[in-house]
């Protein structure tokens, strides 16, 4: 029987876990965290057609899915400062027939892994098991004190700052230039009504001057409110201000967004506490590692992406669904010695997979946060980048064409 050790209860790791336990292969997932309810988990998240959902699809948790998917999420509006619209999608109703190449339900990024947690059988996720090292001889030393050996196959899906990567890799993520103010605005229905009618239970984002103002809606009704500019890595430590206050928070965006509509400024008027202050970190487009026998990455650990493309989540269940397929035919075939060389045959697929993601969510930043006059001079780009990322590769001049002829025209009228 294999052994597998999963490090990390994250989506990545709880869904690999949900894969191969619907073929009768056990594992054992570490983490960190002391419970579920240890932090918050998170704004919401979109999954997608090819992946997330696929990843759903296949590890029988579909009808669960749809009780907690908001499909009426799928509304966006991408403006700029002035609240010009360049990009409008509208919403649907579960039931309502796919109206795009690519779906995009919503779901909590909390609801998603408690859903997928409570798919696991009890014992399943150790809790409190914050990895330390991985040894030569593939054991686990744990911050607790435990050591765990004996493990087929050792999977990290221990995030962005993974230590089981440091066993493969000493790449680390580097700093994209870009800083995050996340915050909340509690019933906005009551509180900040014209917000949530423009964000339509969807998402706004709006772009200018290299920043950007989001507005998104969560399952309980709440608004998740997202900041991004450029500033340097420590600026949390240098601003000169008390960065986690919501008077001073509210005192910089004024200045920082002086110009822009008194809409869009409005929603950071509305949003309150708990605020957060974070980095974006990245690993470098199409960073793969040597590999070695027993151990393999996933999700972030393995291709830590910035926001940009809304792919993450997704990148990480696929990753998944990918090596639970390669873990699952080792199994059926029965052969010892076959189990790395399909590792092998899963991370060779996962690069090339992760690798357009990257190049995905990389342009999509450099359109809109490193592109003078953004969204109105880069919005064909950035969609027709989108676009093309659904179609082969024989399609995209006929697509990018289509895109840029419709945005020369919108230009000539805005």
């Amino acid at each position: 029987m294999i052994k597998i050790a999963i490090i990390g209860a994250g989506p990545g790791g709880c869904m690999l876990a949900r894969l191969l336990q619907q073929n009768n292969i056990a594992s054992t997932v570490f983490e960190a965290e002391a419970s579920i309810n240890y932090r918050s988990q998170g704004g919401t998240l979109d999954l997608r057609t090819k992946t997330g959902l696929q990843a759903i699809k296949e590890a029988d948790l579909w009808d669960e899915f749809q009780k907690h998917a908001r499909y009426d999420g799928e509304s966006l509006l991408l403006c700029d400062k002035n609240l010009q619209i360049w990009l409008q999608r509208d919403g649907r109703k579960p039931d309502e027939k796919q109206k795009m190449v690519q779906e995009a339900p919503e779901i909590d990024r909390s609801v998603l892994r408690k859903m997928l947690m409570e798919s696991l059988p009890d014992g399943c996720v150790k809790w409190g098991y914050k990895l330390k090292k991985v040894d030569d001889d593939l054991s686990l030393v744990f911050e607790n004190g435990q050591v765990e050996k004996g493990f087929d196959l050792v999977v990290g899906a221990d995030g962005a700052w993974s230590k089981t990567r440091k066993f493969l890799s000493e790449e680390i993520p580097r700093y994209s230039g870009i800083g995050r103010y996340g915050m909340s605005i509690h019933d906005p229905e009551d509180t900040a009504p014209e917000i949530y009618k423009l964000v339509n239970r969807g998402s706004v984002f709006a772009f200018g001057d290299k920043r950007s103002l989001n507005c998104q809606q969560m399952g309980d009704g709440s608004l998740t409110v997202a900041y991004y500019g450029h500033y340097p890595e420590d600026f949390s430590n240098t601003c000169g201000f008390d960065i986690s206050d919501v008077s001073a928070m509210k005192e910089f965006l004024r200045e920082e967004v002086h110009d822009w509509s008194p809409k869009l400024k409005a929603i950071f008027e509305h949003a309150g506490s708990p605020i957060m202050w974070s980095n974006i970190y990245m690993l470098p487009v199409g960073f793969r590692w040597t590999h070695k026998k027993g151990v393999t990455l996933i999700g972030d650990a393995a291709h830590v992406m910035a926001p940009f493309a809304g792919i993450g989540v997704n990148n990480a269940l696929n990753d998944a669904l990918l090596l639970s397929r390669q873990i699952v035919a080792h199994a059926k075939d029965g052969k010892i010695d076959d189990l790395d060389n399909r590792i092998e045959v899963y991370e060779m697929e996962m690069f090339e997979v992760t690798k357009a993601a990257g190049e995905l969510t990389e342009g999509s930043m450099n359109d809109m946060f490193f592109t003078e006059g953004a969204p109105r001079t880069n919005i064909a780009s950035y969609c027709a980048r989108h676009a093309n990322a659904e179609f082969p590769a024989w399609s995209h001049p006929i697509i990018s064409t289509i895109i840029h002829t419709k945005y020369f025209v919108m230009k000539m009228f805005y």
